[in-house]
This record gives C-alpha cells, sequence and structure tokens, in this order.
C-alpha cells in the first residue's frame, strides 16, 4: 500500500489506467477529425464528434514546463518536480520527473523524456516521465 494519492478510475479513463498496468501510455484521437488528446474524454475537444479511439502513445515527450515542490506531500520527500509533458504526439499531461536530480540544473525545458511507470496499488500504475536515453 501507499501513503501516495491513489487515482480511482472512472468509465471514461479505465482504458488509461488499465494501459499504464499494462506498461503503455494510451491516447485517444478522433476518428473524425485525427486530433489526438488527453485527459481521456468520450468525445473529442475539438469537433466534439464521440467517434473515437484509443491507441498507444510512443511514450516520448518534452519538458515543457515544471515546478520543483519542496513542501511534502503524501507518499512523497521533497525535492520532487511536478511537471508538463509536452508528448510527441501533441497532447500536455501533467507528471512526475523521475530518475535525474530535481534541480533548475538537471530538469532543462525541452529535453527529451521517456514514460516510465510506478507500481502504486495492484490496480494502479502510475506513468511518470525520466530523461531519455542517450539525451
Amino acid at each position: 500500500m501507499t501513503d501516495r494519492f491513489v487515482p480511482k478510475p472512472t468509465p471514461e479513463t479505465r482504458h488509461y489506467w488499465d494501459g499504464a498496468k499494462a506498461g503503455e501510455l494510451r491516447l485517444q484521437r478522433c476518428t473524425a477529425c485525427q486530433q489526438t488528446y488527453f485527459p481521456p474524454r468520450p468525445f473529442c475537444p475539438e469537433c466534439g464528434s464521440r467517434s473515437v479511439a484509443v491507441y498507444t502513445a510512443s511514450g516520448n515527450g518534452t519538458l515543457y514546463s515544471y515546478i520543483i515542490n519542496n513542501i511534502g506531500a503524501p507518499g512523497r520527500e521533497p525535492p520532487f518536480a511536478v511537471a508538463i509533458v509536452e508528448l510527441e504526439e501533441g497532447p500536455r499531461l501533467m507528471s512526475n520527473i523521475v530518475e535525474c536530480d530535481q534541480t533548475p540544473e538537471a530538469l532543462v525545458l525541452d529535453m527529451p523524456l521517456e514514460v516510465t511507470f510506478e507500481v502504486l496499488t495492484d490496480e494502479i500504475t502510475l506513468p511518470q516521465f525520466k530523461p531519455a536515453k542517450g539525451a
């Protein structure tokens, strides 16, 4: 068990959490206008179509923005980065940056990132990001 906040999947987000548990970052794409989007929802935020498909994303992105949290949080020791990651497919999502120093010198905007997964419970695995290999 973890002290961290554990997300509760909904019918609209179940594919995302099932993907994370399987080691995949799953996104949705509108089959009408081809817009890829996040967070999960049953309709396209661009055109409103309910004709959407789930697919496995590359898991690659770049560091768009971040803050370094120096105050503890349940299950987290400071400092830790809370970041906005811009995915290769276009959407941005909030995540943590792991496996690197949590300093402005190490967390460089536009640095290449790749998804990694942290198992929180038997049911929930959390997608996070680390510096990409070779970066």
